[in-house]
């Protein structure tokens, strides 16, 4: 009973909101570019490069929102370089995509070692450089109401803004996709691109508008990292994220409301991985940490391997397109 309160207690579900958050950011800001027709595997390096943008300004300005600024700005950066080369110059996605992964995970160290001194990490981010948990209205008042308080007061509040951010971007996502004249026709131009451009609407100026805001999200995700779960950016600290992400992103199979299940699942097999450490499994003994910390790479393999049903992308996704003369 001990174990089975561990793994299915309010502090893991609360744990599981905070680690799901950047995963949601990252697969929402997927979902946009792949729905465009532009595949993304450079989640990781925007998040990277949003993570180091975010506490560097944050550091130097002495102001979470400045740094929150920065980081979008640093990953949307990333998102137009992925934009020029793969939808104005037509280039390979998948090679735009890792490219833009070694060069943040390299320029963040060598940027914190030139400018801080601190072997690539950035200092520790004072207080008010930081997004801090925030208490919502009556979350003491109801914390000792049987069932509702507990959740409303221990699971609810006490999260970073930016935790409220990611989980609103879910409806906000699906209405301007299945909502809105934009949403219909960054659709249509990742199924049929070319009916688009009869129609005359512009292919190039769509895609482009889906990777910056896939950018932007990126971005904020990047500034969660590093400026509200963590107090300042250390090296690869996205730890594959926005790999999971796009794992996320395929499992869901491009749908906004899927995606959030799927992330909050790899959010809480990582938080069971964090409670779990050094304790005793029943019937099992002691494990290793390493193999929880395994645990949600390893369902990212299992999922892909096949266990999702057919998940069938974007017609257009992947495919450059060449206006008809």
């Amino acid at each position: 009973m001990e174990f089975f309160g561990l793994i299915f207690g309010l502090n893991v579900f609360d744990s599981m909101l905070r680690v799901s958050a950047p995963l949601l950011l990252a697969c929402l800001a997927g979902l946009y570019s792949e729905r465009s027709g532009v595949f993304d595997i450079g989640l990781e390096g925007k998040m990277l490069a949003g993570a180091f943008a975010g506490a560097s300004a944050g550091y130097v300005s002495g102001s979470a929102w400045i740094g929150l600024l920065a980081a979008i700005a640093a990953s949307v950066f990333l998102a137009l370089v992925h934009g020029f080369a793969s939808i104005t110059h037509r280039g390979n996605q998948i090679v735009s995509g890792v490219a833009i992964n070694f060069i943040a995970a390299g320029s963040g160290v060598i940027l914190g070692q030139a400018w801080f001194r601190q072997g690539g990490r950035t200092p520790s981010l004072p207080n008010e450089a930081r997004f801090n948990a925030i208490d919502l209205p009556f979350a003491t008042a109801i914390s000792d109401v049987p069932f509702i308080g507990p959740i409303y007061s221990g699971l609810i509040s006490g999260h970073s803004i930016l935790v409220y951010f990611a989980f609103a971007m879910v409806p906000i996502t699906w209405w301007i996709l299945f909502r809105t004249r934009f949403g219909l026709r960054l659709r249509a131009v990742g199924e049929n691109p070319a009916a688009v451009d009869t129609a005359g609407i512009s292919v190039i100026w769509l895609r482009y508008r889906a990777v910056i805001i896939c950018g932007a999200l990126c971005g904020v995700a990047g500034a969660y990292l590093s400026m509200a779960q963590n107090a300042g950016f250390v090296k690869d600290m996205s730890a594959g994220r926005g790999f999971i992400a796009l794992a996320a992103l395929i499992f869901a199979k491009w749908r906004p409301l899927n995606a959030m299940f799927a992330c909050l699942l790899f959010g809480y097999l990582d938080a069971v991985a964090i409670v779990l450490q050094g304790k005793e499994i029943p019937f099992v003994g002691h494990v290793p940490v390493q193999v929880f910390q395994a645990l949600p790479y390893v369902l990212t393999v299992i999922l892909l391997a096949g266990f999702i049903g057919k998940a069938i992308p974007p017609k257009a996704g992947g495919v450059p397109y060449v206006k008809e003369r």
